[in-house]
């Protein structure tokens, strides 16, 4: 593919493949995206190697996995690692490469590569930092009010925006990346990058998306019988039994409200590259950084392998993947591939520091690994063409899912004989990949995790992740590794 072929790559925060139309979502609607797989190329099986915020958006940039990228926990005040990132490797060709949104990198100001980032960071000023939106927001007459609908980040309760619909987020997003492109060096080829904060929480739709999901009955959401199981499985669902049934139905339609506004924003993007004559030679890239678990298996948030948290959407479109145009790949893929497919395609040399394999080229993996969190908390995932493994170290706890006849993962398998050969082998393959402090999980060769012990109760006087009024910008607070 010729060099000067641009891209436009456009990331959402937590949205699951599965609860979108692409994913099979009855209440879903996406048509933009949609639109675009159908007459894209999709990967159905493509998943974040660690579902939270910053090691997903680290494994993005540098095309490396967490090992290598020294995250698995959420280190918001990590530099990072000392590689060529996705940005840099199109300057090092010759592309401008610009930002807009969720960048989420420390120091919040670090470009990682870009010619510029302008930053939404989601209200996170206990590093000192004002972001481009909050500075925004005050020349409109709103300065420090972007918080003031009363909704705090990983919670769901919700409201509509309170603010005029033009200062949500979301817009602001989408319009200064079209005064990007509209303000570009005709003599460059273009590396763009979109990343809107929504639809993770706080839940805070535009009226307008919110009226068209309040009539719809909602199904009820996936619910396996193993939740049941308690121990640390149970733990995980702890979170979600605070909300009463007609909370977590108006958290939903909030959710599905945010993807709608979303999905048509991204028409504005697509209808600027057409006048700037620059759609025929764009590719178009659209992925998440992890997926929300939104009451499915009653649980909420990210932070595990099941498929609402760790399934990502992953779609190509645009002239330069036309010849694959309508094709759904069922390779396993993950946020490590992505750079090295969009310099594939672009025709571009792939970095050494790069782990991950170009979804366009003839290398598969026979399985993926993914890991997330330490001590207590970790979870880990074996997946291959077939079947998913998931392991608890806490309580020493597999689950074993047939992916090809259970893909909403209702059923455990991991304690039925039939499925014993195929648990030991994944279970050996999990042990192979792991490092560090994982290996005390490790004994004779077979995993012995930790054991199990309740966690203390904890009362919660803070509201957690709770912002508040921002002006002037609040400064010198703790919440260091809190805002998830």
């Amino acid at each position: 593919m010729d060099a000067k072929t641009n891209v436009l790559m456009i990331s959402v925060d937590e949205l699951g493949r599965n609860h979108m139309e692409i994913g099979g979502d009855p209440v879903s609607m996406m048509p933009t995206l949609r639109y675009l797989a159908e007459n894209g190329l999709q990967f159905d099986n493509c998943y974040s190697e660690c579902p939270v915020c910053i090691p997903a958006r680290r494994s993005l940039m540098t095309g490396m996995t967490p090992r290598a990228h020294g995250d698995r926990i959420y280190n918001d005040t990590l530099p990072m690692p000392e590689a060529t990132t996705l940005a840099q490797a199109f300057r090092n060709h010759g592309y401008q490469a610009y930002s807009v949104g969720k960048l989420h990198v420390y120091p919040q100001r670090n470009r990682i590569g870009f010619d510029d980032a302008l930053i939404v960071e989601e209200g996170r000023y206990e590093f000192g930092e004002v972001d481009d939106y909050q500075r925004w927001l005050g020349e409109q007459g709103y300065a420090g009010q972007e918080f003031m609908h009363g909704m705090g980040n990983n919670i769901y309760y919700t409201r509509p925006w309170h603010l005029p619909d033009y200062t949500h987020p979301t817009n602001w997003t989408t319009q200064k990346m079209c005064e990007i492109i509209k303000r570009r060096d005709p003599t460059r080829p273009a590396f763009y990058y979109i990343s809107y904060q929504f639809p993770h929480p706080p839940l805070v739709p535009l009226q307008c998306y919110l009226d068209q999901f309040q009539n719809e009955e909602l199904p009820e959401p996936r619910c396996g019988g193993w939740i049941e199981k308690g121990g640390i499985i149970g733990e995980m669902a702890s979170k979600a039994a605070e909300y009463t049934p007609k909370e977590r139905a108006q958290a939903r339609k909030a959710y599905y409200a945010q993807c709608m506004h979303i999905d048509h924003q991204i028409r504005i993007l697509i209808g600027t590259l057409r006048e700037c004559n620059l759609l025929d030679n764009t590719l178009l890239v659209f992925l998440s950084d992890h997926g929300d678990m939104l009451f499915d298996h009653n649980m909420v948030a990210k932070r595990s392998f099941y498929e609402a948290s760790a399934n990502i959407p992953m779609i190509l479109s645009g002239t330069p993947v036309a010849d694959r145009a309508g094709k759904v790949d069922h390779r396993l893929c993950c946020l490590a591939d992505v750079m090295p497919t969009i310099l594939d395609i672009c025709g571009l040399d792939i970095p050494d520091t790069v782990e991950g394999l170009s979804m366009v080229s003839e290398r598969y993996r026979d399985y993926l690994y993914g890991e997330v969190g330490e001590g207590r908390k970790a979870t880990r995932m074996i997946r291959d063409k077939d079947y998913k493994l998931i392991y608890y170290p806490c309580g020493n706890v597999s689950q074993l899912f047939d992916m090809k006849n259970d893909r909403d993962e209702l059923h455990d398998c991991a304690e039925e004989p039939e499925y014993a050969q195929t648990r030991r082998r994944l279970e050996s393959e999990l042990a192979a990949c792991m490092y560090g402090g994982d290996l005390a999980w490790i004994r004779e060769g077979e995993l012995a995790g930790m054991p199990y012990e309740k966690a203390g109760g904890k009362i919660d006087f803070g509201l957690y992740n709770q912002r508040g009024y921002h002006w002037p910008a609040p400064q010198g607070y703790s919440n260091i590794g809190k805002n998830a």
